[in-house]
């Protein structure tokens, strides 16, 4: 038996991760190093629905689509889902699916629908009133 450079012993030849987990591919092969979802800077929140374009052209091997990005194609064609939902779906970090996700937004395969921020959403007030005001119907 040998030691890493940590000091850790391990048997020479063996597996360094079990059977179940399956092969490793770090996050940044993925993504091809990127960090941001391509130049566009376009910001993916965690609740921003995600659908496949009816006009996407065709997913044939030559696109140079990456095995996850048609996971999240696959995913998407299923029915419209947030990007947290992509995410957990296909197994992958949030972080690379946004990047995934600009790659597919600038091919035009999948259309973004942000969330509607606070600001422009209805005063709780003005909602309570509603409702009392059908109530009183």
């Amino acid at each position: 038996m040998t030691e890493d450079m940590t000091g850790v012993p391990y048997e020479p030849g063996s597996q360094w991760y079990d059977q179940e987990a399956g092969p490793l591919v770090r996050p940044y092969a993925m993504t091809g190093g990127r960090t941001k979802p391509g130049p566009t800077g376009v910001r993916f929140d965690l609740i921003a629905l995600v659908t496949l374009d009816a006009g996407a052209p065709g997913f044939d091997d030559d696109t140079g689509l990456g095995p996850e990005h048609r996971a999240l194609i696959d995913l998407c064609r299923a029915e419209t889902q947030s990007v947290a939902e992509l995410a957990a779906g296909a197994d992958l970090p949030l972080g690379v699916v946004r990047v995934l996700l600009g790659d597919l937004l600038e091919l035009g395969c999948v259309t973004v629908s942000r969330p509607v921020p606070p600001a422009q959403l209805p005063d709780e007030r003005i909602l309570r009133e509603v409702i009392e005001g059908l109530r009183a119907l």
